[in-house]
């Protein structure tokens, strides 16, 4: 066994990633604020050709050298915009036929196990801030609240691999990986 070379892994450019087919789904920040975690959940966002990202509210935008640094170039690749307020952007995407998932602790919340995505369909999957987690109206607009068990003793994952862990599991379930 050996690690590949960058040229083996042969990755898509930037301008081949523009021109690929996405996947279903698309990305809300609701108001995070630490610039390392956008950054993060950009370059999750191009590695599994994430359709557009959406920071809201006080999310950082690019270009910021905090971003780049764990971005690492995705924000060239991955379409985003920043829309001053989350409920907006929630409701928008709704408009657009995207089923709303909010990815919180709640009384009535969904475990990601046990969440099932229809292939065919568009998702929109919301992120809250670090420490209030998602807006409570966003939660009441969001046609699912998912919530990613946890057996340790902390209450909580940073949002940058909350993010990961959703994504990938929407894009395997949602048969969206090439063979």
């Amino acid at each position: 066994m050996r690690k590949l070379s960058m040229e083996e892994l042969d990755r898509l450019s930037v301008e081949e990633f523009k021109k690929e087919s996405k996947s279903p789904l698309t990305i809300v920040l609701d108001n995070v604020r630490s610039l390392n975690n956008v950054g993060s959940v950009f370059r999750t966002a191009d590695a599994f050709l994430v359709e557009k990202i959406y920071l809201c509210g006080i999310t950082g935008t690019p270009p910021h050298k905090e971003i780049q640094k764990t971005a690492l170039g995705a924000t060239e690749s991955v379409d985003w915009e920043h829309v001053p307020n989350t409920l907006d952007a929630v409701e928008r995407l709704k408009t657009q036929g995207f089923i709303i998932c909010a990815f919180e602790q709640a009384d009535k919340s969904k475990m990601l196990h046990e969440f099932t995505p229809e292939n065919g369909k568009k998702y929109a999957l919301v992120f809250g801030n670090e420490v209030f987690g998602v807006e409570q109206d966003v939660l009441k607009a969001s046609d699912y609240v998912i919530e990613i068990p946890q057996l340790g003793t902390k209450h909580s994952l940073n949002i940058a691999v909350s993010a990961g862990i959703a994504v990938w599991d929407f894009v395997s379930k949602m048969s969206v990986l090439k063979n």
